[in-house]
């Protein structure tokens, strides 16, 4: 199914809150504060954006949307902290060049960044009418793991995946590895958090642990949350369009038939994939719209413009050349299956 079929229908149907909005580039750079706070640079690169306070450290008390002068994200209220690793290609003679990142279907003119979800109920289900408790302030969390390089490992995240896409609407089918033939517009990387809470950490030692899948079924089939995590919260979902159309030329692809592409921690398989999220939202505007009965735009946030948006960037804290044909990924992750 295409994202244009997915919104004709939610619009006929009365829905509750599913919101899907642009957040463009606010830098890209060897960060991570959840995982090494305080470190400069961090091991690898990340590609993060929405509010202007993004930091080595961001301390849990530290007010966001308070501290942020600007947000690259569409609606105002929302200064939270989003980001990923980044994606190379690998020639074969072993160099790598940065994919840069194409707009998402919907949002032309966006320069880098993400499309961010906040879901009551599965992408396809155009009610959206499950009660959800938004984030609160302080509230971070991880998902999927960098170190992970094989099929079983990776469906402890069951829903961190890939869409090699056909044209910019489509969505399915999902992978769990990095898409093995040359898609022709790009390639999505989908990253889904789980939607269950404990109810009382803002944050664990894994940046995971206080947050759970439901116990059994799944988040679309409204499968319900574990006793252990009881409080059910909004669905996070990022969408990234790697723009790997340039290299889609399979001379210039391994010559074993691999495919060519890398994370900047070095993972050349994708069971790695993941995503961190610092919230930021201002008062309680996440939760009025998650209570209102809207689709993708809502009554309760302010948009601003896509060249606004754009405006919105800090300096990188490391400088080095990410933009050149590289001989090592930038911190020097080495390009491995294992």
């Amino acid at each position: 199914m295409h994202w244009k079929a997915m919104i004709a229908l939610a619009l006929v149907a009365q829905t509750t809150a599913l919101i899907r909005f642009s957040c463009t580039q606010l830098t890209i750079d060897r960060i991570d504060p959840l995982v090494n706070p305080g470190l400069t640079p961090s091991p690898h690169l990340h590609q993060i954006i929405g509010g202007s306070s993004f930091n080595v450290t961001m301390d849990p008390d530290k007010d966001m949307p308070a501290e942020s002068d600007c947000t690259t994200c569409q609606f105002l209220e929302d200064s939270s902290n989003y980001w990923t690793a980044v994606l190379f290609f690998r020639a074969r003679n072993g160099t790598y060049k940065r994919v840069p990142i194409t707009p998402n279907a919907g949002f032309d003119g966006a320069e880098g960044g993400m499309t961010v979800y906040y879901m009551q109920n599965g992408l396809a289900d155009y009610q959206q009418t499950s009660k959800v408790t938004a984030f609160q302030p302080g509230f971070r969390m991880i998902i999927g793991d960098p170190l992970t390089r094989t099929a079983a490992d990776a469906q402890r995240f069951r829903q961190v995946t890939y869409t090699c896409l056909q044209d910019p609407g489509t969505r399915f089918p999902e992978t769990k590895n990095l898409p093995n033939r040359p898609c022709p517009a790009g390639i999505m990387a989908n990253v889904r958090f789980p939607t269950c809470w404990d109810g009382k950490n803002l944050d664990s030692y894994n940046h995971m642990d206080h947050m759970a899948y439901p116990a059994s079924g799944t988040f679309d089939s409204r499968g319900p949350c574990p006793s252990s995590h009881p409080v059910p919260v909004p669905q996070l979902m990022y969408e990234t369009v790697w723009d790997t159309r340039q290299f889609n030329d399979p001379g210039d692809w391994p010559e074993d038939g691999s495919q060519p592409f890398v994370w900047s921690f070095g993972d050349r398989l994708g069971y790695g994939s993941h995503g961190d999220y610092l919230f930021g939202w201002k008062g309680d505007a996440l939760q009025r719209t998650m209570d209102t009965p809207c689709y993708v735009n809502c009554p309760t946030l302010t948009t601003q413009s896509v060249a606004d948006q754009n405006k919105c960037k800090i300096a990188p804290s490391f400088q080095e050349d990410i933009d050149a044909w590289l001989t090592e990924l930038p911190g020097g992750a080495v390009a491995s299956k294992r």
